[in-house]
């Protein structure tokens, strides 16, 4: 088994987070993961504080184990979400787009360990001085809003500013990725694309199709121009994005994205819809349970680890 601090400080059995996809990152997918022995989590989007508190109770009632709720921190609901957290009791928290700094002493309160994203050591640096329990740093490999640094600059650089545990983000889909976050020096990953593929994963068909055919060079980032890139597979959507962040109209990207993740997501409109997915997702080429994902990264990975003659298998 791998040694890491992860897995004691959440309780889990392998050092892997599940990525916390908007719309797709639901209780099935989360209660799954973590029933696997991964940390699964609960994406809470814009999405109606009542549905948060469903897929909860789907969790809970799929596995006794540890599981977490991504708070994004931009969405109007958020206090509503932070505050919903403490009511349930949930154990883990992670956030993204924002500072979680001023729901963390009523996080802790509750003994809810907190685990921001972080883009850059600068980031890194501030979420632990004011309080986070470790940090996700996420490269830019990585599906949906993706910040400017590679996880292979990031995650040494983070690793090296904080001294709480980091979990690595961003292009990580097999045991090839998790040893190289390790060697690192992460503690642990989070993973999201390959979990697309999960028969657990409740996205439409049409969706999945495109994940398991798609090749290397098939993701795109657009919306630069917004000041909040995403990366999402090529389809008419994102050229028609692309054609917008050339013409410099970000008011344009922000009122046709509104809503197309949900589309892809929930109707599969390959015309629509924004397919988000990591660069990784060449990898992808088989549908598999999460537990056999799981399995397979870790199992791969520590062998990997065990020829390098690193401490870090045992």
């Amino acid at each position: 088994m791998i040694k890491s601090k992860i897995c004691e400080l959440f309780d889990i059995e392998y050092p892997l987070f599940q990525g916390a996809m908007a719309w797709v990152a639901d209780g099935k997918l989360a209660g799954a993961v973590s029933q696997a022995g991964g940390l699964g989590i609960i994406a809470a989007g814009s999405a109606p504080i009542e549905w948060i508190r469903e897929q909860i109770q789907i969790v809970r009632s799929m596995t006794d184990n540890n599981f977490a709720v991504n708070v994004m921190l931009m969405s109007p609901t958020a206090d509503d979400v932070a505050k919903l957290i403490c009511e349930e009791h949930v154990p883990v928290v992670t956030t993204g787009a924002g500072s979680p700094a001023k729901y963390i002493p009523m996080w802790k309160e509750h003994g809810i360990l907190v685990v921001p994203v972080v883009p850059s050591s600068s980031i890194a640096k501030r979420m632990e001085r004011v309080g986070a329990d470790a940090v996700i740093a996420e490269g830019m490999e990585g599906g949906g809003h993706v910040g400017e640094l590679t996880t292979m600059a990031l995650i040494p650089q983070v690793v090296d500013a904080v001294s709480i545990p980091v979990i690595a983000a961003g292009g990580i889909g097999d045991g090839r990725g998790a040893a190289a976050a390790f060697m690192l020096g992460a503690e642990g990953i989070q993973v999201g694309t390959r979990f697309l593929s999960a028969f657990e994963c409740s996205i439409h068909e049409n969706y999945k199709k495109m994940v398991l055919d798609a090749k290397d060079t098939d993701t795109i980032i657009t919306g630069r121009s917004t000041g909040h890139p995403v990366r999402a597979l090529k389809n008419k959507f994102t050229r028609q994005m692309q054609a917008f962040d050339i013409e410099n109209k970000p008011e344009e990207i922000e009122a046709k994205g509104s809503g197309a993740l949900r589309i892809a997501v929930q109707n599969g409109d390959l015309d629509t819809g924004s397919f988000m997915a990591g660069q990784i997702v060449g990898l992808v080429d088989k549908p598999q349970s999460c537990k056999e994902i799981i399995v397979e990264i870790i199992t791969e990975c520590e062998e990997l680890l065990k020829n390098t003659g690193r401490n870090r298998v045992v």
